[in-house]
C-alpha cells in the first residue's frame, strides 16, 4: 500500500504562492502525488541499480532483477548468484554494493528512519559501501518521504531548472540552491513536479 505525504496539499498551496513556474507545472501534472511504498530495502537496492544509467536502462535492469529475487527480502538475494545478477545487467561493483546492503541489513532494519533526523540518515546511509549524496537523497524522497530536500546530484533535476530558470544556461550550485531556497520548506515537492515535466511517467524507487 502507497502512502502519500500529509503535507503534499499545503505544499501545493505554497509553491503556487510562491513561485509561478512551478505553480504551473503542479496545473499540468497534478496527480498523481509522490508517494512510498515503505520499503527501505527495496527502495535501497533499486536506487543502486539507478546509479549513473538512464530510467529506461535501469527499470529494464530492475525488472529483470524481480524475475530473479523476491525484491522486498534480503534473503532472496542469497540464493542467486554474481552471474545471475550481472545476466540481469548489473555491474560487479553494484553487486558488491547489494551484497554489503544486505550483509548491513540486521543492523540497518533495528534503526527508526521515520524518527531520526535528515542528516542522521544521510550519516547512517553515507557509511554504507555503494551509498552516495545522490542515493541517499532518493531515500529520503521516495521512501521516508522529507518534505524539504534538493538533490543537486540528479542531473534531470539540475536540468530542468536550468530550462526553467536560466533559458537552458548552465547555473553553479550556488545559482542552482538560490532557485531552491524559494521552495523552502516543500522542496522535494517542487522537485517531484520538475521530474514530472522531464519525463510525465512518475518516478519510483
Amino acid at each position: 500500500m502507497s502512502i502519500i505525504p500529509e503535507y503534499w496539499g499545503a505544499a501545493k498551496q505554497h509553491l503556487r504562492s510562491v513561485d509561478t513556474v512551478i505553480g504551473k507545472l503542479i496545473d499540468d501534472y497534478e496527480e498523481p502525488p509522490l508517494s512510498s511504498k515503505d520499503e527501505l530495502f527495496e527502495t535501497l537496492i533499486h536506487s543502486i541499480v539507478g546509479q549513473q544509467i538512464s530510467a529506461i536502462a535501469a527499470d529494464a535492469i530492475w525488472a529483470r532483477i524481480g524475475l530473479l529475487v523476491e525484491l522486498k527480502t534480503p534473503n532472496s538475494y542469497a540464493k542467486v548468484s554474481d552471474q545471475e545478477l550481472r545476466d540481469a545487467g548489473l555491474s560487479f561493483r553494484k553487486i558488491e554494493y547489494i551484497r554489503g546492503i544486505v550483509e548491513s541489513w540486521p543492523r540497518l532494519s533495528l534503526i527508526d528512519w521515520n524518527n531520526i533526523s535528515d542528516e542522521e540518515v544521510r550519516r547512517e546511509l553515507i557509511s554504507l559501501r555503494g551509498i552516495g549524496p545522490w542515493t541517499v537523497d532518493m531515500i529520503l524522497i521516495f521512501n521516508l518521504l522529507r518534505p524539504d530536500i534538493l538533490p543537486l546530484g540528479d542531473v534531470g533535476v539540475v536540468r530542468m531548472i536550468e530550462r526553467f530558470y536560466a533559458n537552458g544556461e548552465s547555473l553553479d550550485t550556488e545559482e542552482l540552491n538560490k532557485v531552491g531556497n524559494v521552495w523552502a520548506p516543500y522542496r522535494t515537492v517542487a522537485v517531484w513536479y520538475l521530474w514530472r515535466s522531464l519525463d510525465p511517467e512518475p518516478v519510483e524507487y
